[in-house]
């Protein structure tokens, strides 16, 4: 995302992992404290995601909760100019989450590619439960409850803010359209041959209930043929295909982000599941050890071997902190064996220090101050908990549902 939006509302969040590390960093939170600027950023730690798949054993989320929130503040994440807060202290996405549930189609659900995906990388767990098919739902309350403008995803979370936008389209439709909507919706559809009426029909529950594009991209052709249909007939018909209602949950649209792919310490994607990370503060000298016995080429037997830099893990790291000068200095001393490993890893030690050296600051600084981290956190927590009101009272009331405190008892 070279050139970030601005005066949008932006939403995004992170599951509870505790301390994190350099690939979130470069990641997730360098392109955070771009979004803050100029933008309305809401950035929430998403805790009920995390029991999505560790439901057996939730005791560790508070302390992982805490421990990443010191990690965003410490790197820059500013609360006067963006909105942080924890998605279990606000009850209203649990609520939207209940609504959306009320009118979405299973199949859209089990569509979702993550859902097979990660059922096979986790056969250790049983995930045969509505809250691991449901998390694109709550994924999407968590968005729309906020009306974010955009939200920064990776090409693998496209599937995910797709079901977002249906869900909204969907719900402006039910409940966004006007009380005779359906007698002139049937009176445009009486202008039509009855065959070309009932496919279009069918076409409209294919793609409304089952999001099928292609049934989409038919029904819009199919409109397009119909000679004995005016211009208003066509573009209410249109819009009964698509689904579209007044707007009260607005679409979100998706903030491309590069793929995050930060190089661990051992050439793999940094993760923690791998064992190959560099936490965010980390001791200097376990950071200097970490990297010192970093795996090279494995060609470079001998210090006299030449090596190939594109086969080391230790030139992924020049590719992102070193300067030109430097890349040029350790690609020749590589391929050239002019320097040793150990030579080679010395600029990626010291600008990985240097990187830290701030963030370790300031974590030791907020460390010695809970009470206002605390305070942080709960201003954050107001801040969205009265967004999210605002948008639940629209919700509720464009559902006939009232006010919370509405009926008799």
């Amino acid at each position: 995302m070279d050139n970030p939006p601005q005066n949008q509302r932006i939403l995004s969040g992170m599951r509870p992992t505790g301390r994190l590390h350099l690939g979130h960093l470069h990641g997730v939170l360098k392109n955070w404290q771009r979004l803050q600027q100029g933008n309305d950023c809401f950035f929430f730690v998403a805790d009920w995601h995390a029991l999505t798949t560790s439901y057996e054993d939730p005791a560790g989320i508070p302390e992982a909760t805490w421990e990443m929130l010191l990690d965003w503040l410490a790197v820059g994440i500013d609360p006067e100019r963006a909105t942080l807060f924890v998605q279990s202290a606000i009850k209203g996405h649990a609520e939207l989450h209940l609504l959306l549930a009320m009118i979405t189609p299973l199949p859209w659900l089990e569509r979702v590619p993550t859902f097979k995906e990660q059922q096979e990388q986790l056969g250790d767990r049983n995930l045969a439960t509505y809250g691991f098919l449901g998390y694109p739902l709550l994924q999407s309350a968590d968005i729309l409850i906020y009306k974010a403008d955009g939200v920064p995803v990776g090409e693998d979370q496209l599937s995910h803010l797709d079901v977002t936008r249906q869900l909204a389209r969907r719900f402006n439709w039910l409940y966004g359209r006007e009380p005779d909507h359906g007698e002139r919706v049937a009176e445009s559809l009486g202008r039509m041959a009855k065959k070309a009426a009932s496919r279009f029909k069918g076409l409209r529950s294919a793609w409304q209930e089952e999001g099928d594009e292609a049934a989409l991209a038919e029904g819009k052709a199919l409109l397009a043929e119909q000679a004995s249909l005016g211009p208003e007939d066509r573009e209410r018909l249109l819009g009964e295909l698509e689904g579209r209602g007044i707007e009260i949950l607005p679409e979100p649209e998706p903030l491309l982000t590069p793929e995050s792919r930060f190089p661990g310490l051992d050439g793999r994607k940094m993760s923690k599941s791998y064992g190959n990370t560099v936490s965010l503060r980390e001791d200097p000298e376990q950071v200097r050890e970490r990297i010192r016995t970093m795996p090279t080429d494995p060609a470079r037997v001998r210090r006299s071997d030449p090596g190939t830099p594109e086969k080391c893990p230790v030139w992924d790291f020049h590719r992102i902190y070193s300067d030109e000068a430097t890349r040029a200095w350790a690609y020749e001393g590589c391929t050239t064996a002019g320097i040793g490993c150990v030579d080679c890893k010395g600029p990626v030690i010291e600008s990985v220090l240097a990187e830290q050296a701030p963030i370790r600051e300031r974590a030791a600084e907020l460390e010695q101050n809970p009470a206002r981290v605390r305070e942080l956190v709960a201003e954050g927590n107001r801040r969205a908990a009265e967004v999210a009101e605002e948008t639940l009272t629209e919700v509720r009331g464009a559902m006939g549902l009232g006010s919370p405190e509405a009926g008799g008892g």
